[in-house]
Parts: structure tokens; sequence; C-alpha cells
């Protein structure tokens, strides 16, 4: 796998269908970051309204997030084609059977990364690499939260370094023009500037995350099948 192809690939697709990409992540993201800019204004309240409020966020942030993941994932199979077969609303009801496994595959996951890179910070780095496909192998091959361990590690085999540097790259890239565009609302009173800031950010920069890690996993899958597949055996020789 060659990390500026996947890179390449995914913008191309990116930017040609931005809009669903945007529609389908401001769906879930109106919800979320104006949750997250009530519970960010409730903090200077009392104590009962911050914690209030911050559950709330919190709660439906984890449903919200996952899902969103979950769509993206499936947006990209949709239009890799170079069309866009269903609408939004479609897309989520779509991917709303694997809600559950990507929810508990996701959580795990999360914990795991994070007592790696709180204690060691070289595993948490293996382990965000190799577990990096879980959203994927769930939405696209149907594998249960169990499964999707294994399936995205096998996924990976072999191009760790490779899926590591373009993890690194994206987050890096993300994490720049969602800067930039947060600075943007900053002259706006703090909760829009929370809020809207926030939204369009992450609108605008988690569905091209997504798009790369998807076309990262259709990359490698496609390289396994074609090794997998044996040579054709040779005609014979003519008498």
């Amino acid at each position: 796998m060659q990390i500026g192809a996947v890179l390449s690939q995914s913008w191309g697709l990116y930017k040609k269908f931005l809009k669903e990409f945007f529609l389908t992540a401001l769906l879930v993201f109106l919800v979320l970051d104006l949750l997250s800019a009530v519970a960010t204004t409730a903090a200077g309240g009392s104590t009962g309204s911050r914690a209030f409020w911050s559950l709330i966020a919190f709660a439906v942030g984890i449903v919200g997030y996952f899902w969103v993941q979950a769509a993206l994932v499936e947006l990209v199979r949709d239009v890799r084609d170079g069309r866009a077969d269903r609408s939004v609303t479609e897309t989520y009801r779509a991917v709303q059977p694997h809600l559950v496994a990507v929810i508990i595959a996701g959580l795990l996951a999360g914990i795991g990364i994070a007592i790696g890179l709180v204690f060691l910070i070289v595993p948490g780095l293996i382990l965000l690499t190799i577990w990096s496909m879980l959203v994927p192998v769930i939405v696209i091959e149907g594998k249960s939260a169990g499964e999707s361990f294994g399936r995205s590690r096998e996924v990976v085999r072999g191009n760790g370094w490779n899926v590591f540097g373009l993890i690194l790259l994206t987050f890096l890239l993300v994490a720049i023009a969602s800067g930039l565009i947060q600075l943007l609302f900053k002259p706006l009173p703090d909760f829009l500037d929370a809020w809207l800031g926030s939204l369009v950010a992450h609108s605008l920069t988690v569905p091209f995350a997504a798009a790369t890690l998807t076309t990262a996993y259709f990359t490698l899958t496609a390289s396994r099948s074609e090794a997998a597949e044996p040579d054709p055996a040779p005609s014979p020789a003519a008498p």
C-alpha cells in the first residue's frame, strides 16, 4: 500500500462528493456539537447543571460519533463507483444493524489504545495501527465486534508501517485544517464559537479521515485478494 496513492484517491472521492460527505457528517454533528457547546457553557453554572449536560453530551456523543463513522464508511463504499446511490438518511439506515457492534468494538479499542498510550506509548500506537480497520470490517464485511479485532489485524498485516504513517499524516492534516476552520469563528460569542466552529470543522474534516481509512481498507483487501489468486495454469504446448 502506498500512502500517497491512498491519500490521492481519498482526496479525489472527497472533492467529488463533498456535498454528500458534508451533509452526512453534519446531520449528526449538528446535535453532538450543540450538546458539547451547551455542556461547555454550563461549566460556568452550578455543579449539578454542569454534570447533567456533560453526562447527556457524553452519552449521546458515544452513539452519534460511532454512527457517523459507520455511515461515512458506507458512503465511501457507495461512491467508489462514481455516483451516490443513497440519500443521507438511507445511508444511516443501512448501517444501523451494525451500530451496536461498531460501538462495542470502538469503545474496547479506545480503552485499550488509551491504556497503551498512557503507560508505554509504543503499544498504544501499535494497537491504534492494527485496529484502525475495525469500522470498515464491521460495516463492509458484517463482522461482529469480537471478530473485527482479528480481521482488522489481518487486513493491516504486512503494511503496518504504511498504515501507521497514513494515520499519522491524516491526523496532522485534519488537526491543522480543523484548527484553521475554528479560528474563523473566534469573533463570535462563546456559545456560537464553540458550537458552529466545531460543527463546521467536524463536518469538513471527519469525512476526509473516514474516506482515507476506508480507501486504505479497500486497497489492502484488494492487494490481498490479488496475492491469493493462483497463477493461471500454463497452456498446453502445441504438438
